[in-house]
């Protein structure tokens, strides 16, 4: 009896259900790093992020669930439906009971302001950097700026 009531509260909590705030075929995307705010409560149709469990698309009325951020591309499908690609270094996504969706980056840029060259030029100082590390601090640090870079030159 006791094990039924336990599993009872456990599957209550465990259920995962859809947003139910959100109205039409838009939700409010605030979007930024700590030093750019690209938008802010903004209406748009869909969002596809990189995250620690993989790239997925966030729509309106999505579970909601919080990610933490990849380096990658984030997509943005606007209201009018354009699509604008930023390249993100870290972070992380909230999407909450109300279909608002919130995305901090540590680092953002526009996918078509990357400069090949220089990403590609960046690695190999990094690998160098990695190669050369000695204390694990350093080669947590450089195997991040390699993480990050290889993600940089692949969209470039």
């Amino acid at each position: 009896m006791a094990f039924r009531s336990i599993a009872l509260r456990t599957a209550a909590l465990c259920r995962r259900a859809m947003a139910t705030e959100a109205s039409g075929s838009t939700f409010p995307l605030t979007f930024g790093s700590p030093s750019n705010a690209l938008f802010n409560a903004a209406p748009v149709k869909q969002v596809d992020i990189p995250s620690t469990t993989g790239h997925f698309g966030i729509l309106p009325n999505h579970v909601p669930t919080i990610a933490i951020l990849l380096p990658g591309v984030v997509s943005v499908t606007t209201e009018a439906g354009d699509v604008q690609r930023f390249f993100v270094s870290s972070g992380t996504a909230t999407i909450h009971a109300d279909s608002t969706v919130q995305i901090m980056a540590e680092e953002i840029c526009d996918v078509g302001e990357i400069d090949g060259a220089a990403v590609r030029s960046a690695l190999e100082v990094s690998r160098s950097k990695l190669a050369s590390a000695t204390s694990e601090a350093d080669k947590a640090a450089a195997q991040i700026e390699v993480d990050v870079y290889e993600c940089m030159v692949a969209v470039a």
